[in-house]
């Protein structure tokens, strides 16, 4: 690593924590490191005693120049890095959208600067709780895009949301249809759909749709 450059950058990261800014210069940071298209966080409240589902407080994607098209981002290469609390997953997905996997010596790196890349993102994440917090109790990602449909005034079949619902978690279109026991090819006519009536293109813009200007996610 070049430490003249990328100390710079990363006290830049730093200094974002808690903003808008801070997802962008995370996946420039990577960037410097690794080949990617595109890189997902997400933090996950784990479900507390008597409850079975733990609950997505906060995901968002991050995209480098070139905005993939949808059928590019269902089965992508990833690789991932958790960080894990009593109460909470901080995860930290990185994908590139051609499915060209990533070699050991590129898996080894992002192993090198997790370190680094977790404790910040963590950071970050517990920033923005206050505002998350203030949310009603009982909220999750199916409620608030439930919410954002009602604002909108479209309308999804059930199958169609849970597509959109498992793309926003960061789930992959094999990963999807096993959870919801599908061929693959039937979760990708049901994005296909979604995508035609919520006028998107892609995950970036289900994300833009999902946490535009009338959601309270971000400060």
């Amino acid at each position: 690593m070049n430490s003249h450059l990328l100390f710079p950058q990363i006290g830049k990261v730093i200094a974002s924590t808690g903003s808008r800014q801070f997802p962008r210069l995370l996946h420039d940071l990577i960037q410097t490191h690794l080949s990617i298209d595109a890189t997902h966080i997400r933090q996950v409240r784990l479900a507390s005693p008597g409850l079975h589902d733990s609950t997505t407080l906060l995901s968002e994607t991050v995209f480098s120049a070139r905005e993939p098209a949808c059928d590019e981002l269902l089965d992508p290469a990833r690789l991932h890095l958790v960080r894990r609390t009593a109460d909470y997953h901080y995860e930290l997905h990185i994908l590139r959208a051609d499915r060209a996997s990533f070699s050991p010596r590129e898996r080894d790196c992002l192993q090198d600067i997790s370190p680094l890349l977790l404790p910040m993102l963590q950071k970050h994440l517990d920033a923005l709780q206050p505002s998350i917090s203030e949310r009603p109790t009982g909220d999750s990602l199916q409620e608030r895009f439930r919410e954002r449909l009602s604002q909108t005034g479209l309308a999804l079949s059930e199958r169609e949301m849970q597509v959109c619902l498992g793309l926003l978690a960061g789930h992959t279109a094999p990963q999807q249809a096993e959870l919801l026991q599908l061929k693959v090819n039937t979760v990708e006519s049901y994005l296909r759909r979604a995508a035609i009536k919520l006028g998107i293109s892609g995950r970036h813009s289900l994300m833009r749709w999902m946490y535009g200007a009338h959601s309270s996610i971000h400060p």
